[in-house]
């Protein structure tokens, strides 16, 4: 069997109250959509994933990158968005036996779960459920209850898989039919199996649930260390916090010399547990010559998030003499921010010197040290 994702994140997120959309909340540093994505790309039977978008979220976008991915605009409603990413697999050509639907709004779902799905999916649609455990009553009017046997009801998760033909067809011909979930329209073909779903599978509505999220997801905090200094000369250029600073001198190095972001990289690469700059841009290496210091952060920072990790924050001492810090801190702090992919209020930037002593107060160097602490999820 080969899969198709069609992953949901067309809502407007209205009953969350939130200025961000739902799928790009972030916790510890990453969307909810990224906590669904990462999760998804350890099946290898999912070749492909189709992302249904609201085109007004469109900026939201800009930094999530994951393979196999394409974005389509969605409907105006949940039924439409799923019936136009199975005609875009259709006219795509894209090859499936079976597609797997999900809503973005469930983050917290496990491979364990995607698997005992797939693994059910051979001759059925397979549906996870949850078995209801709380007291059910039904009001009929304004004074009586009627008390519901509540074995007789549970509630129903995504993903859900299904047989790639059977699903398209059942919405080609039902798309005037409104339903809650594509469970409504396959019920009739007598080809569903129900499998344990996961409490902690929860859909996110508003900020209780999101608040709840918070307590579930498993977090792993590290940190880490960075130095660097770098001797002043003439005839080089200057850059700090991959910023080109107007000075009469600039800093010797294999690389453009930039002592704020080689730290920074250190500090991350330490925390992460993945050695140091020099090992992973050596300067015996000629394709490292001059490089822009901006070039090998975003590559470690690729590296670091292909390995689950993110940067939670960042404190900088800047060490000079000259120039005075405070004149370009806030923007350092705005490129750090892009380079690292956090926000500003996650990064401290100190100026500091050595009141005129050693090589650093007689202006012939510049220092930098880091600390910094990464998240990883799990």
């Amino acid at each position: 069997m080969s899969f198709s994702l069609i992953l949901l994140a067309a809502g407007n997120s209205k009953r969350l109250s939130s200025k961000i959309p739902k799928p790009f909340i972030k916790i510890a540093n990453k969307t909810l959509l990224e906590y669904s994505l990462t999760k998804f790309g350890k099946i290898r039977q999912i070749k492909k994933i189709i992302i249904v978008t609201n085109k007004k979220h469109s900026k939201f976008f800009k930094n999530i990158k994951f393979n196999n991915c394409v974005k389509i605009v969605g409907g105006k409603t949940r039924q439409e968005s799923t019936y136009k990413a199975l005609k875009h697999i259709k006219k795509n050509k894209i090859k499936c036996t079976n597609v797997l639907i999900h809503d973005s709004a469930r983050p917290n779902f496990s491979v364990k779960l995607i698997k005992r799905i797939i693994n059910a999916s051979k001759r059925n649609a397979v549906i996870p459920k949850i078995p209801m455990h709380d007291a059910l009553k039904e009001s009929i009017g304004k004074k009586i209850l009627l008390n519901l046997p509540r074995k007789n009801f549970f509630s129903t998760q995504t993903p859900q898989s299904f047989n790639f033909n059977e699903i398209l067809d059942l919405h080609s011909r039902n798309k005037a039919l409104y339903k809650d979930d594509d469970l409504s329209l396959v019920q009739s073909l007598k080809k569903v199996k129900f499998v344990n779903g996961e409490k902690n599978n929860f859909k996110i509505t508003n900020q209780e649930d999101l608040s709840m999220l918070k307590n579930f997801i498993n977090l792993k905090t590290r940190t880490g260390i960075g130095f660097d200094v770098h001797r002043l000369v003439p005839k080089r250029k200057l850059y700090l916090a991959g910023l080109r600073i107007k000075s009469h001198l600039g800093t010797l190095g294999h690389s453009d010399g930039d002592p704020v972001l080689h730290s920074i990289i250190d500090a991350i690469l330490g925390a992460c547990k993945m050695g140091d700059i020099g090992q992973m841009f050596s300067d015996k290496n000629k394709k490292f010559k001059n490089i822009r210091s901006t070039i090998l952060l975003k590559r470690v920072m690729d590296q670091i998030k292909s390995k689950g990790y993110y940067v939670n924050n960042l404190d900088i001492n800047i060490i000079t003499q000259t120039p005075k810090i405070k004149k370009y801190k806030n923007k350092m702090i705005d490129n750090i921010s892009k380079l690292c992919e956090i926000s500003k209020d996650q990064i401290n930037i100190k100026g500091k010197t050595t009141e005129k002593l050693g090589v650093i107060g007689k202006e012939k160097a510049i220092a930098c040290e880091v600390i910094t602490s990464v998240i990883k999820y799990d």
